[in-house]
């Protein structure tokens, strides 16, 4: 018979995580399972069969679709030759040039999007230069948006989400066994044959990691869509349907159709990986794997990485730029420069409380992450529990379900009389839980890695000494972690710091409103130099999102990048 660690203590603390995942995880799931499906007390499909009988939401599924399909698709096919580069070949400069494709990580799409709006739109700046250089006739600027933005979207979905895609690709080619692309050159394979059969397979576990993140964060993304003004997608119909939750059953539908898709496509994708064999028997070196680039393969290298980089910086360059113009309109570059825009952001008293809420939210999402973290991954890897898989499974269910979906539930199931509970009133608590709940799996990884690693005989022998199991960790474990503990910490905050759908839904009041609400109510004020404020206030959230994933990238190094498998 199998026995569990179970004492006391264990179990008041598996009782701890069943109390907050029921709370605020199953409860709103539950809650918006039962409203999508209940007519005055009956079940019923009536409202999805509403739902996609209106032309209004067919469009929006589709338009969603399209846009997590298409920034699948082109960001796989990018991140293929980039991995191939960066995994095989050696060249100079190579460090840099591999961090900066990760800047784009610094900036959501959200903010980003204010900056490609003013480079691609009809008379942007990209327009104006192709008209000053008599390219372009001034009466027929190019649509570079695209059908009212959706091109937009795709572009800059791409151009902000690639790394995500290339941290798992990457990784899945380092993993490669050399000696099997060898084998396969020794039968006579090469170039497109030998990548078909050999690479390719092998890499399908990182790239399905990363194309489900992609897909889902795509087709889930509020922000963006917001800032470009296209509300024919999903995310927008779901925010829209957030001011008649008890009178139009529409928004919950949507919400359980969104997170049954988000669902099956993380159980097909684990299936149709767990359906076939990847494992090498005797894995040779990979750093030998790497040859040294010749100097035309080094040049069209450099060629391609910094027109990729010089492609993802320009959002970021251009709301940079933005935040310090006094006037940008109908001109390639502003017109006037200024600082008052960053005066305005620490003497306004909206710009100021927007960045303390955000410290302040982050910083205790990222505590309460760091707690939990450390608590299941402890269970997890140093005690014999039941349901032990379970637990594992809700450490991880966050990456499937969008923020989206999660603050819906908050909104809808949190609507009771006490008032710190209840978000209309006070969203405080559950700002901080939802943006805890989001990144919760990365905390857990990081320290679940940090404990694999760690050998347990040390904490044998200081038991062995007297000392109790939390003096044990307090003393032993967690010191032996630390990196792993704070880098994960660290980069929970980061994120937490601009994040978009929990707040653009949660926060309802100024006096919460977080960095990211903040700017979407800045982009709708009629004052002149709005958008350059909140550009301002965006670059920013995008300083302190920096320093604080450049922190977390050297204590983690290549470990970042398992944070983001799926």
């Amino acid at each position: 018979m199998k026995r569990y660690d179970l004492n006391a203590a264990t179990v008041g603390l598996l009782g701890i995580l069943a109390g907050f995942f029921g709370l605020f995880l199953f409860y709103p799931i539950s809650f918006m399972l039962r409203r999508a499906f209940d007519d005055g007390g009956h079940w019923t499909l009536e409202h999805f069969g509403l739902l996609l009988a209106s032309p209004l939401q067919r469009e929006a599924l589709w338009n969603s679709f399209a846009i997590g399909s298409l920034t699948t698709l082109l960001t796989t096919l990018l991140a293929l030759p980039l991995g191939h580069a960066l995994t095989r070949l050696r060249f100079p400069c190579k460090g840099l040039l591999s961090g900066l494709l990760l800047v784009p990580m610094i900036m959501p799409p959200f903010v980003g999007a204010i900056g490609l709006k003013q480079l691609l739109a009809r008379f942007g700046s990209v327009n104006l230069l192709l008209m000053d250089l008599g390219l372009l006739a001034p009466d027929q600027p190019i649509d570079w948006l695209g059908q009212g933005g959706f091109w937009g979207i795709v572009i800059l979905q791409v151009l902000s989400l690639y790394p995500i895609m290339l941290l798992n690709v990457s990784a899945a080619m380092a993993n490669i066994d050399p000696t099997l692309r060898e084998a396969a050159q020794n039968l006579g394979a090469g170039g497109w044959r030998l990548f078909r059969t050999v690479t390719l397979p092998l890499i399908l576990p990182g790239w399905f990691a990363g194309a489900i993140i992609v897909f889902i964060w795509a087709f889930t993304d509020l922000g963006t869509p917001l800032v470009f003004g296209f509300s024919r997608v999903v995310p927008v119909q779901i925010f829209d349907s957030i001011t008649e939750l008890n009178t139009n059953p529409m928004g919950y539908a949507l919400v359980v159709l969104v997170l049954a898709l988000t669902l099956s496509l993380f159980v097909v994708s684990k299936r149709l990986v767990a359906g076939r064999r990847y494992e090498m028997l005797a894995r040779g070196h990979t750093s030998g794997a790497e040859v040294s680039a010749t100097r035309g393969q080094t040049l069209l290298i450099w060629a391609g990485l910094g027109g990729v980089i010089l492609l993802a910086l320009l959002p970021h360059l251009a709301v940079i730029g933005h935040s310090f113009s006094a006037r940008w309109f109908l001109s390639v570059l502003p017109a006037e420069w200024t600082l008052d825009n960053y005066r305005d952001v620490f003497r306004d008293d909206l710009g100021i409380l927007s960045i303390r809420n955000s410290l302040f939210y982050a910083s205790l999402s990222a505590t309460l992450d760091l707690g939990l973290g450390v608590l299941i991954a402890w269970l997890l890897t140093r005690r014999r529990i039941p349901l032990a898989g379970l637990l594992d499974a809700l450490a991880m269910l966050p990456l499937a379900l969008p923020g989206l979906v999660l603050a819906f539930g908050y909104v809808a199931g949190f609507d009771w009389p006490i008032s710190w509970l209840n978000p209309r009133e006070n969203p405080t608590l559950l700002l901080i839980v939802s943006y805890s709940v989001r990144r919760l799996p990365y905390i857990v990884r990081s320290a679940y890695a940090g404990l694999q690693q760690t050998s347990v005989t040390l904490e044998e022998a200081s038991a062995n000494l007297g000392a109790s199991p939390w003096r044990t960790l307090r003393r032993i474990t967690l010191p032996l972690i630390m990196a792993n503990l704070i880098g994960g910490t660290i980069l929970t905050f980061a994120f937490a710091m601009l994040e978009v759908s929990d707040s653009l839904i949660l926060a309802m009041r100024e006096q919460f409103f977080p960095i990211t609400k903040t700017i979407y109510a800045l982009l709708g004020r009629i004052e002149p130099n709005a958008p350059s404020v909140a550009c301002a206030l965006g670059v920013v959230g995008m300083g302190i999102l920096t320093l604080s994933l450049l922190f977390a990238g050297r204590l983690l190094g290549r470990k970042m990048g398992q944070l983001f498998r799926a």
